[in-house]
Parts: structure tokens; C-alpha cells; sequence
């Protein structure tokens, strides 16, 4: 897939620049770059036909993909029993940087910029992790829209609005990244048997 990035205190400068973080930015980027067209049809028309976004079908691929490269899925950020739930788990982990794969409404976008902050910086519960960049990866508009989302998942562009407001609180290097629309084909979004469903519009 194609995408684009906004980098935030210096965060792409940072994963480019220090050894020990590039690898694994660049592990992480050929990822994303590998998934194909053909590949999310394949893998939405398997696991999730009665879906009407291919949505699932990214997550799976980013997921399986990084899974196979010895990234952490559902890292907890804290130790402390009180605090293990999904809602303190990252996405995912490894070495110096944690991933959101962001996908939901766009109401919760300052927690999943948020997270991040949480494995990276100190804090009163003792972590479970310590990376030292956030990665938080969505879909642009042009994805949302082409690709069947639900109108009120938060889109790249607003992703964006929020890092000035939250400046003070996002303290460590981040890049969100936009995932672009597939070239191929778009989701056309019908009623099937009393449900919306995708169907897959190749070009």
C-alpha cells in the first residue's frame, strides 16, 4: 500500500537517523508497502465477506505480517494486573517503537495518540515497555471513503488536527501514517439480505 506521514517532534528524523531505531522503522515501512490490492481482496472475501469496509482485512494483513517479523501484538504497557485490558495494550511492539493501528471512531483518536506517550515516557505504575517512538497508522480520507470506512472513524487529516492541541501532553517523537486507497478496485457499499456489505469494484 501506498501512504503518506506526518512526522511530530522530530520523529521521522529520529527513525531514520539512530541506528538502532531505523532497522526497525524500516522493517515496519516494507510492511505496510507489501500489502497488495490483490492481497486485501483475498483476505476480506476469506475472513470477513459480511463487512462493509475492508478494514478488517488491513488489520489482518499488518497484523500477520508483523506477527511473522517477531513484533509483540497487544503489548501491555503497564505490569500492574489493574491495568492489563485492551484499553492499556498497544497494538503492537518492538524495540524502540510502538504501533496503533487506528481504525476506530474518531472520538478516541487523543487516546490513540496517547498510548504511545504512555509506554515511552516514566510513570507512577511500573511499565511493562519502554519504546521510545509512536507510530499510530490510519487511513486518509480518500481510504475511508473508497474503502467503505464508516464515516465516523477518525481519517489521517484529523489525526492531524489534534498534535498542536495536545503538544504538551505528545512528548516523544511520533509519525502518523495515511494509508492511501488501493489502485485496483474501491468498495461499493450495498444492502445484501438486509445487511450493508462491501462489494469489491475492480477497475
Amino acid at each position: 500500500m501506498d501512504y503518506v506521514t506526518e512526522s511530530f517532534r522530530h520523529g521521522e528524523v529520529t527513525l531514520n537517523n539512530i541506528p538502532e531505531y531505523r532497522d526497525v522503522w524500516d522493517e515496519l515501512q516494507g510492511v505496510i508497502k507489501s500489502i497488495t490490492d490483490e492481497e486485501i481482496i483475498r483476505c476480506h472475501e476469506e475472513y470477513y465477506p459480511r463487512q462493509k469496509s475492508i478494514s478488517k482485512a488491513i488489520n489482518h494483513i499488518i497484523k500477520d505480517k508483523l506477527v511473522r517479523l517477531d513484533w509483540m501484538p497487544e503489548s501491555p504497557i503497564f505490569q500492574d494486573d489493574s491495568y492489563t485490558g485492551r484499553y492499556w495494550r498497544l497494538d503492537f511492539a518492538k524495540e524502540c517503537i510502538s504501533v496503533e493501528v487506528a481504525f476506530n471512531h474518531s472520538g478516541v483518536i487523543p487516546w490513540n495518540l496517547v498510548k504511545p506517550v504512555l509506554a515511552g515516557e516514566l510513570n507512577h505504575v511500573k511499565k511493562a515497555i519502554d519504546t521510545k517512538v509512536g507510530v499510530v497508522i490510519c487511513a486518509t480520507n480518500e481510504l475511508k471513503q473508497r474503502g467503505g470506512f464508516d464515516n465516523a472513524i477518525g481519517e489521517y487529516e484529523k489525526f492531524l488536527t489534534h498534535l498542536n492541541p495536545l503538544r504538551d501532553i505528545l512528548t516523544i517523537p511520533m509519525v502518523i501514517v495515511g494509508l492511501e486507497p488501493p489502485k485496483t478496485f474501491e468498495i461499493i457499499v450495498e444492502e445484501i439480505d438486509g445487511r450493508n456489505q462491501a462489494v469489491i469494484n475492480r477497475y
